[in-house]
């Protein structure tokens, strides 16, 4: 008999049968561990919703286990399942706990939430030849997530990693630089422009680009050599008539004839280029390396190199004119390439397309674009129903990323039940360079024009409490680094527990958002310790190494034996008290993929 594949129309009747089933209960109270003699942990109802879609569209993350399920086979198989062997599961709670004592006992994911926020930081892994990722060591290379000892306690705006050099925001808005790119005699983080309240930040090749509160943007060498040699900026004191040269050598761009109201909201750079996104919807770019003027097209102005640029400052900002018109929501940058996605979902690309990052095949004549060109998402979506919208853009090094909403239409000839018509689809396509893996597709290739679905971050489901419907699970952000990629998933989270809006058993955990990496991995950048690369997304354990008692993935050991696998879990915003300052703030970790390079940090 062949393997049972049922088709689109059957999800609805396989989502019913498992609504239907006797087994189903609240999917929060079956999250709870059941500690009495005699009784089995029931399934969560989202994951057996998930088995729904193991049938139909591949590979599933389940949002919190994977369990084998046989109801599947029960509705539609000709012959009746196997009898399965019931084991009573052992209870994990120890006499004399208490309530935080016990959940921390029987789950992973809720020691991993607790430790984020008592103990706020930076976890960095990957090549440390440049000394970023520990700073404090010699080893050329970092196998698995290590805490960097002076970010303990700190909570940051925002932070970005290379292998030469690093560069964060602090809380208060002031900038930090370290690594052996910025001084071979500075091993610490160092605090270098101050005072400007910066919100975010980007790095290029040599120089780092971060955005002011105010839409300033600031151009800052990444060596703190050129900082102190360089020209310094006059600045104006708060004292009338009074001003003084600044401490750091740094540069304004500043866009041209900007309305009244309008700042920039935005920026995002590759190895030479900066792309600026205004309130307004218009795009920006400017140089922002010192080594080279960008000449592949991923400025988006036909025929500007640096022998053709126009008087002023190398760097000086210059508007992507055919783009006006168009509402740009959000920007993209990878090493030499550029993405603009506007607000009716439609993307534009333009720069290097050698490896097909730009979502199209390259051709014989030129091997980059020097004009925005509208990405042909559509045709993805030719004769199946489905009406895609881009909702995210993601670049970096030769690689881009889209996340698209397929919504269900009617079509002539099409059996479409009405109830299906508007059924939103959230599916994930990357392009580029894919020969170590970057792409996820499962695939090894050099040059992927044609954007290619990402299966396993695709089609995916969950079923939510509040409304009694499935819906789908989305990414939440997607970090690209030179090589290698990291995917937090927006699925359901929970950090309510013991708190007046949660409950207060001892069974209510917490517990985060799941997180996937794959691609290259020849320094150890995806943190599995292993160092072999990944066409595939996968997990990585807990990040301070410890796993509690509790559930994790169900994996396979050899023999074909089951063991439990503790994977890292994603500590959602949250406002809580921190761990020894007493202070209430709202909190998130967050990813960073860089060149050669990751790292998790908490974020305000």
């Amino acid at each position: 008999m062949p393997p049972f594949n049922p088709g689109p129309r059957a999800f609805l009747e396989i989502c019913r049968a498992c609504r239907n089933s006797t087994l189903q209960r609240s999917y929060r109270s079956q999250r709870r561990q059941l500690s009495g003699q005699g009784h089995t942990r029931r399934k969560p109802q989202s994951s057996i919703l998930f088995a729904c879609f193991l049938g139909v569209g591949g590979l599933g993350i389940a949002t919190h286990n994977y369990y084998d399920y046989p109801l599947l086979t029960s509705a539609f198989a000709e012959a009746p399942p196997a009898p399965v062997e019931v084991k009573i599961e052992k209870t994990k709670k120890k006499k004399g706990l208490s309530k935080e004592e016990n959940r921390e006992t029987i789950s992973s994911q809720h020691l991993q939430v607790k430790r984020s926020w008592e103990n706020p930081g930076v976890y960095a892994w990957g090549s440390n030849s440049g000394r970023v990722v520990a700073p404090d060591s010699d080893e050329q290379t970092i196998r698995t997530p290590r805490r960097i000892p002076f970010f303990d306690g700190l909570l940051l705006r925002d932070i970005k990693l290379d292998r030469n050099f690093g560069a964060a925001i602090t809380e208060n808005g002031d900038l930090l630089q370290w690594g052996n790119g910025f001084s071979t005699d500075v091993r610490q983080p160092t605090a270098t422009l101050k005072g400007k309240n910066l919100k975010s930040l980007t790095i290029s090749r040599d120089r780092v680009l971060a955005l002011g509160s105010d839409g300033t943007v600031y151009s800052i060498p990444g060596a703190k050599e050129d900082q102190e040699k360089g020209k310094k900026v006059s600045e104006s004191s708060w004292i009338p008539f009074l001003s003084y040269n600044s401490t750091v050598s740094y540069r304004r761009l500043q866009p041209k004839d900007l309305a009244w109201n309008e700042k920039v909201k935005s920026i995002a750079s590759g190895a030479e280029h900066l792309l600026i996104l205004t309130s307004a919807g218009r795009l920006f770019t400017a140089a922002s390396s010192t080594e080279e003027f960008p000449a592949r097209g991923q400025m988006g102005i036909p025929g500007l190199v640096w022998t053709t640029r126009p008087a002023g400052p190398y760097d000086q900002p210059h508007e992507v004119s055919t783009l006006r018109g168009f509402e740009i929501a959000a920007i993209a940058a990878g090493d030499y390439h550029s993405l603009a996605l506007d607000k009716e979902g439609r993307v534009f690309a333009f720069g290097d397309n050698s490896s097909g990052q730009l979502g199209f095949d390259p051709t014989n004549e030129s091997t980059y674009v020097d004009a925005p060109s509208l990405i042909p998402i559509q045709q993805l979506y030719a004769n199946t129903g489905l009406a895609p919208t881009v909702k995210q853009i993601f670049a970096g090094g030769n690689n881009s990323f889209f996340t698209i909403d397929a919504s269900t239409i009617a079509r002539p000839g099409s059996n479409a039940k009405p109830s299906s018509l508007g059924r939103i689809t959230a599916d994930t396509w990357s392009s580029g360079q894919g020969i170590l893996g970057t792409l996820g597709n499962g695939r090894w290739t050099h040059v992927q024009g044609t954007p290619t679905k990402l299966k396993t971050l695709s089609a995916l489901f969950e079923y939510d409490e509040s409304t009694n419907t499935v819906v789908p699970i989305r990414l939440k952000s997607l970090s690209v680094g030179a090589t290698h990629v990291a995917a937090v998933m927006d699925n359901v989270t929970h950090v309510h527990a013991g708190t007046s809006d949660g409950t207060d058993s001892e069974n209510d955990t917490n517990w985060g958002a799941d997180v996937v990496w794959w691609g290259g991995n020849e320094y150890f950048q995806i943190g599995n310790g292993r160092r072999n690369n990944l066409s595939v997304p996968g997990y990585i354990a807990p990040l301070d190494g410890g796993s509690g008692g509790g559930e994790g993935v169900v994996g396979k050991s050899g023999g074909g034996k089951r063991k439990e696998e503790h994977r890292f879990q994603i500590t959602p915003r949250h406002a809580v008290v921190l761990g020894g300052s007493g202070r209430k703030v709202s909190v998130e970790q967050r990813v960073e993929c860089g060149r050669l390079v990751s790292c998790v940090y908490s974020g305000v």
